[in-house]
């Protein structure tokens, strides 16, 4: 009689334990965060796969979570799709997360279905390092299917989306809910290949490049009070 496996990936890869974290069967980049990373499945944000962050409002600080992703990746383009995007990301940011201008892609389509289209197309193509999508709204076959081409490809994928999406079905890999917090992030695990239900954790992440650049930090004029004068004696006439 053979032996019972030792872990239930050695059956199926796809295979794992709900009561403890998958070990990943696809190639994984490391988040540079040591208390993330220890949470995820294959210690990184999974390649290969959809990944959402969900946020409670934009420019809470998710690129610079993604920071050190983003840097490794940049080997390959980086391709962000954004309609209307709340923030542009200028040079002295897109250089502190470690992506080189000529690396980087902007593409703000129209409306909601051509950026779908467009993320489909650049999945298919699959010579990106990674593909950020910020998106409002999605179907859950638009979701389906770019999990799919995802799955097919060699790439980074992290769709950005509002935090009020929070309880819709996805098929993700990876979920997790984004929050400010001091000095940095709380993260909040929706979904994973594991458990969930643990507390949600802060992480402290660098500061805005705006920051930490003599031409970027904003300053207060300074504000101009007028002379006191003395008050003039009354005249009788």
């Amino acid at each position: 009689m053979s032996a019972l496996p030792r872990h239930v990936e050695e059956i199926h890869p796809s295979l794992w334990r709900a009561s403890q974290l998958a070990r990943s069967a696809g190639r994984t980049v490391s988040t540079g965060h040591d208390h993330l990373s220890r949470e995820l499945p294959g210690g990184g944000w999974p390649v290969g796969a959809l990944t959402e962050l969900l946020l409670s409002q934009p420019g809470i600080g998710e690129l610079r979570l993604l920071q050190p992703a983003l840097s490794a990746a940049a080997k390959r383009p980086i391709v962000l799709i954004n309609i209307n995007p709340p923030h542009n990301p200028g040079v002295i940011g897109l250089s502190y997360i470690g992506v080189p201008v000529d690396k980087l892609m902007t593409l703000q389509p129209q409306n909601a279905a051509d950026a779908l289209w467009a993320t489909e197309q650049v999945l298919k193509a699959n010579t990106c390092g990674a593909v950020l999508l910020w998106q409002q709204h999605m179907r859950a076959d638009s979701l389906r299917r770019l999990s799919l081409h995802a799955q097919a490809s060699d790439v980074l994928f992290i769709a950005l989306r509002p935090l009020i999406t929070l309880h819709d079905a996805s098929p993700a890999a990876l979920r997790l809910a984004l929050r400010p917090a001091v000095n940095g992030i709380n993260v909040e695990i929706i979904k994973r290949k594991g458990p969930v239900g643990i507390e949600p954790f802060d992480l402290v992440l660098k500061p805005s490049p705006v920051l930490l650049s003599p031409h970027g930090r904003m300053t207060r004029p300074a504000r101009k009070v007028a002379p006191v004068q003395s008050p003039q004696p009354e005249t009788v006439d």
